[in-house]
C-alpha cells in the first residue's frame, strides 16, 4: 500500500506497438507489417515495463498511459488489457489517469470499440487523416472514407474523449476539400483535433514518388493556406489552439502530449520508443528481433544520451514556442543560466520587430502571424552545443 504525502508525477508511460497492416506512403515511424511475432512482443513489452520499475521512485505517479505505433489496435483488446494490468501491478497509477489508444478506422468495428471502452481505456486517438478516398489512396491508408465516417459514428456513442488526426497540404487537395474535412470532423462533436502538414520524409514511398514525378511536390503556400483556415475555423468553434498541431476544447487537451511539451518525465516502452528523465534521453533499438532477443535475456536494448544544459535549453525553446505556454524568461535564466536568457532575447529581437513573436509578462510567445513558422523561429533562438 502506498501513502502519498507529496507527489511528483511523471508524465507517464508510452507504449510503442510496432505493427501495421500496411505502410502509409508518408510514414517514417518504426513498424513491421509482419505480425508473426505479435504474441512474443506483448510479453516482451510487459517484461520491459517490469524491468524499468527502478527508474521510477515510489512516490511518483503515472498520470498518462499512451499506446502509439504502428497501430495498437492490430492487437486484440485482451492484449492491450494485459499490458495495462502489468502497468497497474508495477507502478502507482493515478485515479484520473488518461489512457489513450491510437486506432485506425478499419480496426474500429462496434465490437472492438465496445471492448476498448470496457478495458480502462478512456481516450481514443483515431487516424482519420481525410474523409476523401482520393486522399486516402494517395497516402496508402488502410481504410476508406466510409470506414472513417462509420467508426466515428460508433465511437462517439462509447467514448466522450476522442481526438482525430487530419492531414493538410496533400497534393491536389483544394481549399474546399480541406474545409469539408474540418467540417465533417466537427459534425461528430469531436472535442480534440490533431492536424499536421503532409511532410516528405527521407526513405519513404512518398519521397520516391515525388522524386519520380508520379505525385506533385508539396506546395508550402497551399499548406500555409490550409493551416490558416484550420486555425480560424476551429477557434471560431471554441477550440483552443494550445500547440502548433493540436486543438482542444477546454478540459480536453491531451494530458500525455502536454506533459511532453512541458518537459515532464516519461518512460518509452517498446522498439524505437524514447524516454526522458529531465537529464538524460534514452531510446530502444529499432528492430523487433533484436528487441525481443534482448528482453528474453532480461536486458534493455537501449542507448542513453546525457543532455547538456544547452541541449535542454534548445529543447525547451522548441517545445515552448509551439504551445500557448510559451518560453518563460525566468525559467531560462533559472534553469539554463542568465547568459542563455540574454542570447534568447538578442536572437528574438528580429522576430519581435517583425511581429512573429511577442513578449508578455516575461514570457516569449509566437503570434498568430508566426504560428506556421514557429519551428523555424525556434531554430533561430537555439544555441550551438559547444559543451
Amino acid at each position: 500500500m502506498f501513502i502519498i504525502l507529496k507527489t511528483n508525477p511523471i508524465s507517464g508511460i508510452y507504449i510503442h506497438i510496432p505493427f501495421c497492416k500496411q505502410a502509409c506512403h508518408y510514414c517514417n515511424f518504426y513498424f513491421s507489417t509482419s505480425l508473426k511475432k505479435k504474441d512474443q512482443m506483448i510479453f516482451a513489452l510487459c517484461n520491459e515495463i517490469k524491468l524499468r520499475r527502478t527508474e521510477i521512485d515510489d512516490h511518483e505517479v503515472i498520470k498518462t498511459i499512451y499506446f502509439g505505433g504502428g497501430t495498437p489496435t492490430v492487437l486484440a483488446t485482451e492484449a492491450l488489457r494485459f499490458i495495462i494490468d502489468t502497468i497497474y501491478e508495477t507502478y502507482l497509477v493515478a485515479d484520473d489517469v488518461e489512457i489513450t489508444v491510437e486506432a485506425n478506422p478499419d480496426d474500429l468495428t462496434e465490437d472492438k470499440i465496445k471492448a476498448l471502452a470496457a478495458n480502462k481505456i478512456n481516450r481514443l486517438s483515431i487516424g482519420i487523416q481525410s474523409f476523401f478516398d482520393e486522399d486516402l489512396k494517395l497516402m496508402n491508408r488502410a481504410h476508406n472514407a466510409k470506414e472513417a465516417a462509420d467508426c466515428l459514428f460508433i465511437a462517439t456513442q462509447y467514448f466522450e474523449n476522442i481526438t482525430v488526426d487530419l492531414i493538410y497540404g496533400i497534393p491536389n487537395m483544394s481549399l474546399q476539400r480541406w474545409q469539408d474535412n474540418i467540417k465533417r470532423a466537427l459534425n461528430y462533436g469531436i472535442p480534440h483535433i490533431s492536424s499536421y502538414a503532409l511532410t516528405v520524409e527521407p526513405r519513404t514511398a512518398l519521397k520516391k514518388f515525388i522524386d519520380k514525378g508520379l505525385i506533385p511536390p508539396i506546395d508550402d503556400a497551399q499548406a500555409a493556406t490550409h493551416f490558416e483556415k484550420l486555425v480560424a475555423t476551429l477557434e471560431k468553434e471554441g477550440f483552443v489552439h494550445y500547440e502548433l498541431s493540436n486543438f482542444g476544447k477546454p478540459e480536453y487537451f491531451s494530458k500525455n502530449n502536454t506533459a511532453y511539451w512541458q518537459g515532464k518525465k516519461y518512460l518509452g516502452i517498446g522498439p524505437s520508443a524514447h524516454s526522458y528523465n529531465g537529464k538524460e534521453r534514452s531510446w530502444n533499438c529499432e528492430n523487433n528481433t533484436k528487441y525481443l532477443e534482448a528482453l528474453q535475456k532480461n536486458e534493455l536494448p537501449s542507448e542513453i544520451e546525457k543532455l547538456t544544459t544547452t541541449d535542454r535549453y534548445n529543447e525547451y525553446v522548441m517545445t515552448g514556442l509551439r504551445t500557448i505556454w510559451g518560453v518563460s524568461l525566468t525559467k531560462v535564466a533559472t534553469d539554463f543560466g542568465v547568459i542563455r536568457k540574454e542570447h534568447l532575447l538578442k536572437q528574438a529581437q528580429k522576430h519581435l520587430e517583425e511581429g512573429l513573436l511577442h513578449l508578455h509578462e516575461e514570457t516569449l510567445l509566437v503570434t498568430k502571424k508566426g504560428k506556421f513558422l514557429s519551428d523555424g523561429i525556434a531554430s533561430d533562438l537555439f544555441l550551438l552545443n559547444l559543451e
